[in-house]
């Protein structure tokens, strides 16, 4: 019945293409049919279309959903188009609506970006376009014009696409802006604007039957079940389409030619039916006619609920902008406020009591803290602003004046502080403690951190000026402290330290030939006491540490110092200038001012305890005096204090006594090795006497003498590799210096005094076992075996001596080439010659001649080597060699003569054993 009425309405279609449009909603991938013959121009037209629509559709889609749902707004109509003559990049104008009361048109241009996002350009309120240029007038065209402050010349790709979206402009129009768009150059149908109400509504009726027509209709499931059961009842057929296409325009034939039939049959009625529906669409017209009277009527009303939504638009933004205007002089009144109670303590700037310092610090930090807000610079225009921010200036200004005067006062006053007489009597050394100092000046601390944020210039200059002032007092305090200490060393008092100094210089001086220590030498009562040394010295170590350490605490606490802190580079930087104009270049490397380091703290320390260092190393010389090794105390006092420090948990990691004991350990090194040095050519240049009847020698009783010293020193320390270095240096000499006897010209055995003195240092160190010497005591061994080899071979010639140079000629003929058994036929060393020599030797001589050695050797060996039995044993057992070779030489180079000496070798054994026995 719906195909019936439809047709109907529209005479110019017949029955043959209905089937066909039947067909296509079918099956809509098929292409048409006509007399058996495929149309496929019909199919590809069908096919281009259903993709514009899906593609359009898609554009649709999107766009609400990325760009107009975020921002509330319907999606009425889209045009695809580009500036007319420049087709670069295409956008799209979309014609859109508020989805909220009251509502409002706009005109929106979409531009897409090369990640294909869509991104809005521009924006018009359609009530502002005033004319639309369709430019179709005689022909049709795809340009078109939109005029709003200027006008905007657009082209789209498809004519249908401008003909809708005109079509949609025309219908805002009519509706919402009370026609006041014009329209020129487009089709009658838009441009007369308003028709008769019939004709308007039968307009309407057909374009919607052609839009129904136009849209693809999904099947119902209804009409797939009887599809599916009209191809079961023809399922024969269905493999031949063309066979089944006929068939089904058979049937649809006759089914037509059924309901043409049914509908004549009932003319009657339907006569009735079309009167009746002439009578509705008149009750129609004359309702649409009402309609129109009340929407003329409600227009007006419309215009004036846009003009109350204007005016409270206006409305809130004026309550919007005086709500930011109050916030905005809330703010500024609030924090740039300062409170009365604050200007007065700034202005008075009274810090005579804690109390009041307390106030100024409260008004300082508000004075900060309305200085530090952030204000725009619109702000600083207006007057009462600049005003109130000058005032903040002009109060800090005066503060900083103020208090910079004050705490200037007080370091002057702490610096001219009076300092105890060394006159008065004082039982125990003490450094001066500046706790009370420093109690005095900690309330300002707030105030220091205040000025050095406020105005870091004159901060800088505040430790110069401290540093300047308290090194007046920490010269004299330093000063007297270190003649205190001289003072209980030398045991002496403020007259008599130069006579004290003087008296050990040149006791030294006059006793250091006689190659003795303090301990054991003469004027033993006037000299201070070794022990004494490494006692005052650590408690004057002891007593700096604190005093150092705690200055250094209260800087960096009243200061704010740190290592990386910026803003104290023109403190540094001053510093260095002042430090290179004073500095003269012959100052040697272990005094070099500290103010060249980095830190400001050791810069501002130095600059404290500027005269610490030279009255440290003046009384680390006084100690030096004492004796002549009292550098080795030094050395080691330094050493162990440094590490005690370092291992300390009291002290500082950047402790300033640390850099300070630093340099004097490297002038204790130097001193020490300068000692070394002056001993080793002391020892290595002596001539020794030449009445001197041997014993040891001096430099090996001074080498004896300050190892045991050293080692006694050096028992606790924790580093010993100077005086490892310092021992072979001494050995060295010590050897050189023996070694040196072989030129000399003594009254004794030179290899007798040599075998005593290695013999003597290698007992020595066999005592001691120092590790750095064993080298030393085996070349010592060595050095002793062989002079004492060389001692008795020397004087056992004397006993034997004609015999002895009898056999050695004996012994030079073999060994020039002359046989054994001819060399008794030399006549120098024939028979009788040797019986002769062998006659002056009878066994009664020979017991005198070793008798008489024996007290020789005796009388040059000293008693306390205990080398006489050694020293006897071994020519014992050489003139039994001697003996032994004699013996042989005569079996093989006289045998047969019947030759022998006077003396057996249980003779010799007698005479060595009677001499022995009888001075036991």
């Amino acid at each position: 019945m719906r195909l019936a009425g439809k047709l109907s309405k529209d005479s110019g279609k017949s029955p043959q293409s209905d089937t066909i449009s039947r067909q296509q909603a079918i099956t809509p991938a098929r292409p048409q049919q006509k007399g058996g013959i495929v149309q496929p121009a019909v199919t590809t037209s069908y096919h281009f279309l259903l993709c514009l629509g899906i593609t359009m559709a898609s554009l649709w889609s999107s766009l609400e959903k990325d760009v107009f749902n975020p921002q509330k707004k319907r999606l009425l109509e889209t045009i695809r188009v580009w500036k007319t003559g420049k087709k670069k990049k295409m956008s799209i104008l979309c014609v859109v609506v508020d989805t909220f009361r009251p509502m409002q048109l706009f005109l929106v241009k979409v531009k897409v970006d090369r990640g294909e996002q869509y991104k809005i350009a521009y924006r018009w309120p359609l009530a502002e376009l005033k004319l639309v240029d369709g430019k179709t007038l005689n022909q049709a065209s795809l340009d078109f014009d939109l005029q709003f402050d200027k006008v905007y010349k657009w082209t789209t790709s498809s004519f249908e696409e401008k003909r809708t979206f005109i079509r949609c402009l025309w219908k805002l129009n009519h509706r919402f802006l009370t026609s006041s768009i014009t329209f020129v150059n487009v089709p009658s149908c838009a441009v007369e604007g308003r028709q008769r109400p019939q004709e308007d509504r039968k307009d309407t009726v057909e374009a919607e039957s052609q839009d129904g027509l136009s849209v693809y209709q999904e099947m119902t499931p209804k009409e797939a079940a009887d599809v599916l059961k009209l191809m079961e009842e023809h399922e024969p057929l269905v493999n031949n389409s063309v066979a089944f296409a006929e068939q089904l325009s058979n049937d649809l034939c006759v089914l037509d030619e059924a309901n043409l039939r049914a509908i004549i049959s009932s003319e009657k009625q339907v006569t009735q039916l079309m009167s009746s529906i002439d009578e509705a669409l008149a009750e129609v017209a004359r309702v649409e006619e009402t309609l129109q009277i009340y929407d003329e009527l409600l227009g007006s009303v419309k215009q004036q609920m846009d003009h109350i939504h204007r005016e409270n638009s206006l409305l809130h933004c004026i309550i919007s902008n005086k709500t930011r205007l109050m916030d905005e002089i809330l703010f500024l009144t609030t924090h740039l406020s300062l409170s009365r109670e604050h200007c007065d303590a700034l202005s008075r700037a009274d810090l005579s009591s804690p109390s009041r310092v307390k106030a100024c610090i409260a008004a300082a930090e508000a004075l900060s803290a309305c200085m530090n807000i952030q204000v725009q610079p619109g702000y600083r225009k207006l007057q009462s602003v600049a005003e109130q921010l000058i005032m903040f200036e002009t109060l800090k200004q005066n503060f900083e004046s103020s208090f910079i005067s004050h705490i200037t006062s007080i370091f002057e006053m702490q610096g001219n502080a009076q300092v105890p007489a060394l006159g008065q009597p004082i039982d125990k050394l003490s450094a001066p403690s500046h706790g009370l100092h420093h109690e005095e000046l900690v309330p300002y601390t707030p105030l220091m951190a205040w000025l050095r944020n406020a105005n870091p210039v004159l901060f800088c200059d505040l430790p110069k000026v401290y540093a300047q002032k308290l090194s007046r007092l920490y010269d004299r305090e330093i000063k007297a402290f270190f003649e205190q200490a001289k003072t209980f060393l030398l045991g002496r008092r403020k007259g008599s330290l130069q006579e004290s100094l003087e008296k050990p210089m040149a006791m030294g001086s006059r006793q250091q030939s006689r190659w003795s220590l303090p301990g054991i030498r003469e004027g033993q009562e006037d000299t201070p006491d070794k022990d004494n040394v490494i006692k005052m010295l650590e408690q004057v170590l002891r007593e700096l540490q604190p005093l150092c350490t705690m200055e250094q605490q209260f800087i960096e606490k009243f200061f704010q110092l740190s290592h990386d802190a910026a803003d104290l580079q023109v403190l540094k930087a001053s510093a260095t200038k002042e430090v290179e104009s004073t500095t003269s270049p012959e100052d040697p490397p272990c005094t070099k001012p500290r103010s060249q380091l980095e830190e400001p703290t050791t810069w501002l320390l130095s600059e404290i305890f500027s005269c610490l260092e030279p009255e440290l190393r003046g009384f680390l010389d006084v100690c030096n005096k004492v004796h002549p090794f009292s550098c080795l105390q030094v050395l080691v006092t330094l050493n162990d204090s440094i590490f005690e420090m370092w291992g300390s948990s009291s002290a500082l990691p950047s402790s300033f006594l640390n850099s300070v004991l630093g340099n004097m350990l490297l002038l204790a090194k130097s001193s020490f090795n300068k000692c070394i040095g002056n001993l080793c050519k002391e020892i290595e240049e002596t001539k020794m006497p030449s009445k001197m009847k041997g014993g040891i020698l001096p430099s090996v009783s001074r080498f004896e003498e300050f190892v045991s010293f050293s080692e006694e020193v050096f028992r606790t320390a924790r580093r010993r590799g100077e005086l490892d270095k310092a021992h072979l240096r001494l050995a060295i000499s010590v050897f050189s210096s023996i070694n040196s006897l072989s030129s000399a010209n003594l009254k004794v055995n030179t290899d007798m005094v040599m075998m005593e003195n290695f013999h003597h240092i290698h007992c020595f160190l066999c005592q001691k076992k120092i590790h750095c010497l064993e080298d030393k005591k085996r070349e010592a061994k060595q050095m002793y075996s062989e002079h004492m080899e060389k001692y008795v071979i020397k004087y056992l010639g004397q006993p034997l001596e004609k015999l002895n140079h009898f056999f050695e000629g004996v012994k030079a003929r073999v060994a020039q080439g002359v046989k054994e058994e001819e060399v008794s036929f030399q006549l120098a060393y024939s028979k009788q010659e040797l019986r002769k020599v062998i006659e002056k030797y009878p066994g009664k001589e020979v017991k005198r001649a070793l008798e008489t050695l024996y007290r020789k050797i005796h009388k040059y060996l000293s008693p306390e080597e205990n080398l006489l039995p050694v020293v006897w044993h071994a020519m014992e057992q050489e003139f039994i060699r001697q003996y032994q070779e004699f013996e042989d030489l005569i079996q093989r180079c006289y045998e047969g003569s019947g030759i022998a000496m006077d003396f057996t070798m249980e003779d010799l054994l007698s005479y060595f054993n009677s001499i022995t026995l009888s001075n036991m």
